[in-house]
């Protein structure tokens, strides 16, 4: 299978090169912006903060698109919008919104893996032994790259920026 590079600027910063399988039959040509609605999600005390939380959108405006697609079911789609998730502690109902508005170019390959390259902020959670990063829920701001693995194992690769903490502020 022919290899090929894809230079990919986000948000006018050139994030990283892409390597991308590049077979004849691909699609590589931008398909139309959509809404790509975030979900609400839950976790227990322990598994990403010591007390049970739970969060959901308060704004959504993200929108993606595909920008190539290959024969081998690997998809690469862009996703851009203000998105702030508010977190809450699920016994107190103490509350924090955080910005997720960052722009983000994502490989998904068919195994379910994932590379991330990221301008601005999102929320990444990462479970006990999970990830590169302590278990918790952070505001990974800057430009960075996130790879998930098929296994779901999270690299973060912060090139410039910040990770802050955010289940202490919701205890």
């Amino acid at each position: 299978m022919r290899r090929s590079v894809l230079a990919l600027a986000v948000c006018g910063v050139l994030a990283a090169p892409l390597v991308t399988a590049a077979p004849a039959s691909a699609t590589v040509a931008p398909g139309p912006w959509e809404a790509a609605p975030s979900s609400s999600w839950a976790y227990p005390a322990g598994a990403r903060c010591d007390v049970a939380v739970h969060g959901g959108p308060v704004v959504d405006e993200v929108v993606r698109r595909t920008l190539a697609t290959y024969e081998d079911g690997t998809q690469v789609l862009e996703y851009k919008g203000a998105l702030v998730i508010r977190v809450t502690n699920s016994g107190t109902g103490a509350s924090y919104d955080t910005d997720a508005s960052g722009r983000a170019v994502v490989v998904v390959r068919a195994d379910h893996s994932q590379t991330w390259y990221v301008t601005g902020p999102i929320l990444a959670g990462f479970g006990e032994g999970a990830g590169s990063v302590a278990r918790g829920l952070y505001t990974v701001d800057g430009v960075y790259t996130l790879e998930v693995s098929a296994t779901g194992y999270k690299t973060l690769d912060l090139l410039h920026g910040s990770v802050e903490p955010l289940c202490d502020k919701v205890t």
